[in-house]
């Protein structure tokens, strides 16, 4: 393994050891320093490493190939391919996350997608820190799941299975008490004396009718989704998706 070193904050750390880039300036000294911390700590959690980039401009490239050929860099740095890297252009103002290696797998295109909904919020307003904290909560969380399920399913909601649980619970208890009272056998036809019912009359009035129309609301497109998985120049593929804000 390669390693080579520069200061951040006046301490010499290794490459290795370091999971924020940021060229853009975007972050305070004290986030990048929490943020350093929540990083390594969800990092050697999954054994992949979290990263976050940013840059002032990419000078026309695109942001996914900008972020493929910075991440071909840093694995070959580091002999390391398993990430989840967000990158952030402030020249274009786009954003774009991706999973390599395991994470590729962990975090397939519809899991960054749903990531994506999740930390855009921050981009807007300009919490650039706290769409990396997103990101890797968030990220860390959906890793757990078995490949190819919903992490968002109601299924898996907590208070859903309380909910069910007690649910199933009342209709046990119902169902004894009920049983516990001994069976009902009179039913509608015991006093009903059918040869002696007629029914003498009847009647149908049609009262009026309302209709009722609603506006159905038009998709907003702005700020839209793009990319998706790929590979970077090295031959690295990746899952992935990018947004605008």
């Amino acid at each position: 393994m390669l390693f080579f070193m520069m200061l951040t904050g006046g301490v010499a750390v290794s490459a290795a050891d370091q999971h924020i880039y940021d060229q853009a300036d975007l972050l305070t000294e004290a986030e990048e320093s929490e943020l350093e911390a929540l990083a390594a700590e969800y990092s050697q959690q999954h054994e992949s490493d979290f990263l976050f980039l940013t840059t002032p401009s990419t000078d026309g490239v695109p942001v996914m190939t900008y972020m493929g050929d910075f991440f071909d860099g840093w694995a070959v740095e580091n002999g390391q391919e398993d990430a989840v890297l967000l990158t952030i252009d402030m020249g274009s103002r786009e954003v774009f996350l991706a999973g390599f290696g395991t994470a590729e797998t962990t975090l397939d295109n519809s899991r960054v997608d749903m990531v994506l909904d999740r930390i855009m919020p921050y981009m807007r307003i300009g919490d650039y820190g706290g769409a990396f904290r997103e990101t890797v909560t968030t990220a860390s969380r959906y890793m757990e799941f078995r490949p190819g399920a919903n992490p968002e399913s109601i299924f898996f909601k907590t208070w859903f299975q309380l909910a069910v649980s007690l649910v199933l619970g009342g209709v046990i208890v119902g169902s004894m008490v009920l049983n516990a009272g001994g069976r009902v056998t009179t039913t509608s036809r015991t006093y009903f004396d059918g040869n002696n019912t007629r029914v003498t009359s009847e009647r149908d009035r049609f009262r009026n009718k309302t209709v009722t129309r609603r506006r159905i609301p038009k998709k907003n497109n702005s700020g839209g989704g793009f990319g998706g998985g790929g590979m970077t120049g090295g031959g690295r593929s990746f899952s992935g998706g990018g947004r605008g804000f």
